[in-house]
């Protein structure tokens, strides 16, 4: 296999695309190993000194991780498809992303999330993972398939960087660099450390299940920490001895026996465990007008009850029920910790509006124009929050300075966010938001008491609606989800 590079054919598969519906590199998507393999490969990004820098700076994956998952599994979605265009579109929208992250970490070293380096690793994470879950469900890949896959991979990362000269070009040259990194170059990263000890045990109900916090605790009680301790197994045993990760006795076992379980859920009927109805379902709110919501309100009733049950026999603390119904006021603490505090390190800096403006950006799909017009406004916003918020000149606002304050936040730069917002929500520019137009900023049905009983969202609406919600003034059911919830 000769390298992949900006002056050489890619890698196809046998459909003639460079990925495509046929190719091993989608196929995963729908594999329930897929799950248990993706959190192995974060970990060892996030060990990576740059990858963990950037993750802990930016990233939303503790406040906001079922997000972050489905928005990660759209843009693998769309990276290897079919559509030549819309790899393209995608490659260029990551790359514009990745432009708006750099820094400094907490030793004073530099990180920067477009240094090929760093993104070769990140891929290489994936196809290692891919190749070791195969391995410990008692699959393991053909050398063929494997090079097939390698190939894929390398065909991923040049299509977002030109070219993929930072994986080396054979599989056999792969291992090598790959071993070279976990023992020389991989730390015990703060940002690693929250993905095996912190996230699971803490995570956040995805809106399905909001309204049912004593079942989530429970199960998150029981299955959160089993989940650290198959990620332990699974990592590279030289890692593992150097970062002083405990292996717990038998932990190889049950990592080995996970795997397999979740590969014999591959032959449960086709289409039960596609990877988009899964997250979709995640995703539904039971009080939106989505059709199927009407047998999960049901659904939720019963679990209610069962919960109840479970509160008895369990000394589990009450979480509390925070609700989503519209015009419901929620404390300055709670909107704070919810909506502004994107990235939940107990401040809000510009990381937090930017991960706003990614958001919203993505859900649009924006071009580069557009883009950065919802950029510049948001960063507009952070200037004057932390001109009226920062009293004591740190550069970031806290809990306590946002609640003494009780601010206003509805000042000229976020009325210029909503207004912006606007335009590019309406992307036919007839001064109204139409229902598709909706959908595509909200993924939820067209709400027409939300207009007035109109068949669109004039420009003073939605507005007055975005401003609402931004300065903790009322909750509110379509950019609660979208900003607000897990």
């Amino acid at each position: 296999m000769t390298e992949t590079g900006a002056d050489e054919p890619q890698h196809t598969t046998g459909d003639g695309q460079l990925f495509g519906l046929g190719s091993r590199f989608r196929g995963f998507f729908n594999d329930p190993r897929w799950a248990l393999a993706i959190i192995r490969a974060t970990v060892l990004e996030a060990a990576h000194p740059q990858i963990g820098a950037a993750l802990a700076d930016n990233s939303t994956f503790v406040t906001h991780p079922w997000r972050r998952l489905r928005n990660t599994v759209t843009s693998l979605q769309r990276m290897s498809g079919p559509d030549e265009e819309a790899r393209q579109k995608e490659a260029a929208r990551l790359n514009r992303l990745h432009t708006r992250i750099s820094g400094t970490d907490a030793h004073e070293r530099p990180y920067d999330a477009m240094d090929p380096p760093v993104r070769a690793w990140v891929v290489a994470t994936l196809f290692e993972s891919s190749v070791a879950m195969c391995r410990f469900s008692g699959q393991p890949l053909e050398q063929d398939a494997i090079e097939e896959l390698y190939g894929e991979f390398r065909g991923y990362l040049a299509a977002l960087d030109g070219d993929a000269r930072h994986l080396p070009p054979t599989v056999h040259e792969f291992w090598p660099y790959y071993e070279r990194v976990v023992e020389e170059e991989l730390e015990h990263t703060e940002a690693m450390r929250i993905i095996l000890y912190r996230l699971f045990d803490h995570l956040p109900a995805p809106p399905l299940l909001h309204g049912l916090p004593t079942l989530w605790a429970a199960g998150r009680a029981l299955v959160g920490p089993v989940i650290g301790v198959l990620t332990v197994a699974s990592l590279p045993e030289p890692f593992r001895r150097r970062a002083g990760l405990p292996e717990l006795p038998g932990a190889q076992t049950l990592m080995q026996s996970a795997y397999l379980g979740a590969g014999l859920a591959r032959f449960l009927p086709e289409g039960w465990l596609r990877t988009e109805t899964v997250l979709d379902l995640l995703a539904l709110s039971p009080d939106s007008d989505d059709p199927r919501a009407r047998t999960l309100r049901a659904l939720r009733d019963r679990m209610r009850r069962a919960g109840a049950l479970v509160r008895l026999i369990t000394p589990l603390p009450p979480e509390p029920d925070t609700g989503t119904d519209t015009g419901l006021r929620r404390g300055a603490e709670e909107f704070f910790a919810t909506v502004l505090d994107q990235t939940g390190d107990g401040y809000v800096d510009w990381p937090d509006l930017a991960a706003m403006a990614r958001e919203l950006a993505g859900r649009l799909d924006l071009d580069e124009p557009a883009e950065t017009r919802l950029y510049d406004a948001f960063a507009d916003w952070w200037r004057e929050l932390q001109t009226a918020l920062d009293t004591d000149g740190d550069g970031r606002v806290s809990c306590q300075e946002y609640t003494e304050a009780v601010p206003s936040l509805a000042g000229p730069a976020l009325i210029r966010v909503a207004e912006v917002l606007f335009d590019v929500t309406d992307a036919n520019g007839d001064q109204r938001i139409e229902a598709a137009e909706y959908r595509a900023l909200f993924r939820r049905g067209f709400h027409r008491d939300l207009t007035g009983g109109d068949d669109a969202y004039p420009r003073g609406a939605f507005v007055r609606d975005f401003l609402s919600f931004m300065s903790g003034r009322a909750r509110s059911t379509p950019y609660d989800p979208l900003l607000a919830d897990a």
